[in-house]
């Protein structure tokens, strides 16, 4: 079982990497058609470059063994862009389509987070 958990864990964690790695490259440096979200959004260009940049460093974070806390702080703020993409995807009447990616990667950094291994936890957080 425990084993199983592992595995279902990296699969997870590995399927979150690429997709926030892919997107943090192609947002820092503007392209594959962010801009154009972004615009159809609200929200300033620039801004892409910061989630790019946080993105790329969050990943890192995550895939390092230690640093328990900065590994939260980077789940936190994986939850925190997913949630308000989806949000802001559905608050301007975009199709729910248009909103799914995020929603799934919002769901693939909550499932992580609760998958990953005791040694990934912070002290007070393990059993």
């Amino acid at each position: 079982m425990k084993n199983r958990n592992k595995i279902v864990y990296w699969v997870v964690t590995i399927f979150l990497s690429f997709g926030m790695l892919a997107g943090g490259i192609q947002q820092l440096f503007q392209i594959g058609g962010y801009n154009e979200i972004v615009t159809e959004l609200g929200y300033p260009l620039y801004l892409l470059s910061i989630l790019g940049a946080w993105k790329i460093l969050g990943v890192i974070a995550i895939l390092i063994l230690k640093y328990p806390l900065l590994k939260e702080w980077a789940y936190a703020g994986f939850f925190f862009v997913m949630s308000g993409a989806f949000i802001s995807h559905l608050a301007v009447n975009q199709s729910f389509t248009d909103a799914l990616p995020s929603l799934i990667l919002m769901m693939v950094t909550v499932l992580s987070w609760y998958l990953r291994p005791e040694n990934r936890k912070r002290i007070f957080l393990r059993k």
